[in-house]
């Protein structure tokens, strides 16, 4: 009796030995991860846990260093130059992140619309996504310094009759400006990818119940696509809070520096100012603020979605 129960037992657990083992195909697999895994923790992870370790010390990016604790953190919430950096920052991304989303959506749902030579157009819209960030921001430049004063002249506008990127109170509009013309271009796929996902058949609904095109746009467009415009509203924030292309290429962080992003600060002090410990220090304060800032924007927008649905 127990040979039979013996030889009954040993199939299965054979076949369920074989289910465990991993295929050959599966093994294939892991083994075009490591070479990715590799990469990422030779220029992600180790550069990431070295700086953090400079932080505590007063590496001047040569020569000796010794340790100096939580200094740099508690220095960096007295350097007004720092603190003006995170003020400017904020003030740039949060402007320009809501100008990127009025604005890219408003194009989306035209190019959604049955217009003539509907993909022509999104290819153009596109356009500037692909374009460099210096080379369009030294366009500008040019622009902005050159033209835009003659046409202020022309028109009598004191405020516009000389270059605003030469103004501290107004040069920041113009950096707005430029990168959120930039940035609109990928926000737009988005949204539209989006827009593709409504049925029409609601809005063939809300025409016969008379519905005007702003209420299908609160009641039906906007609740649908509230998904996709989470993605855009972190995505953009996230991107925007590390702006530094195209400060460098528009003003360089003037007049003065009353354009310096936080990214603009670090890379001056930290690789030409001989500031390496302190600004290393300045960037995982950084790198916090924005992980938290991602994430609450994630929840809150997230309880909208759910608001919406």
């Amino acid at each position: 009796m127990t040979a039979i129960v013996a030889k009954a037992k040993k199939p299965r657990s054979a076949s369920g030995l074989q289910r465990r083992r991993p295929s050959r195909a599966h093994k294939t697999f892991y083994w075009m991860v490591v070479p990715a895994l590799v990469l990422f923790v030779i220029l992600h992870t180790v550069p990431t846990l070295t700086g953090m370790f400079f932080s505590f010390t007063n590496y001047a990016g040569y020569g000796e260093w010794d340790f100096v604790g939580l200094s740099n953190y508690v220095n960096l919430f007295k350097d007004d130059r720092i603190m003006a950096s995170y003020g400017f920052t904020f003030l740039f991304a949060i402007t320009t992140t809501i100008a990127v989303n009025v604005g890219a959506l408003f194009i989306a749902i035209l190019l959604n619309s049955k217009i003539k030579f509907q993909t022509a157009f999104r290819g153009i819209f596109f356009i500037p996504n692909i374009l460099s960030v210096l080379i369009v921001g030294y366009v500008f430049n040019y622009l902005i310094s050159n033209n835009l004063p003659l046409i202020g002249q022309a028109l009598g506008i004191d405020w516009l009759s000389s270059s605003i990127l030469a103004n501290p109170d107004l040069a920041w509009l113009g950096i707005v400006g430029v990168t959120a013309w930039q940035s609109i271009a990928f926000s737009v796929i988005i949204y539209l990818a989006g827009l593709q996902t409504v049925p029409l058949e609601l809005y063939e609904a809300a025409s016969l119940d008379g519905a005007s095109p702003w209420r299908q746009f609160w009641s039906i467009t906007f609740p649908l696509i509230s998904g996709f415009f989470t993605i855009n509203m972190v995505l953009a924030l996230k991107g925007l809070l590390q702006a530094f292309d195209q400060i460098v290429a528009l003003t360089n962080g003037g007049p003065g520096t009353s354009t310096e992003s936080v990214a603009m600060v670090i890379y001056r002090g930290g690789f030409q100012g001989g500031e390496y410990g302190y600004q290393m220090a300045n960037s995982v304060v950084y790198l916090v603020v924005i992980v938290v800032l991602s994430l609450l924007q994630l929840r809150v927008l997230s309880r909208k979605e759910a608001d919406f649905s």
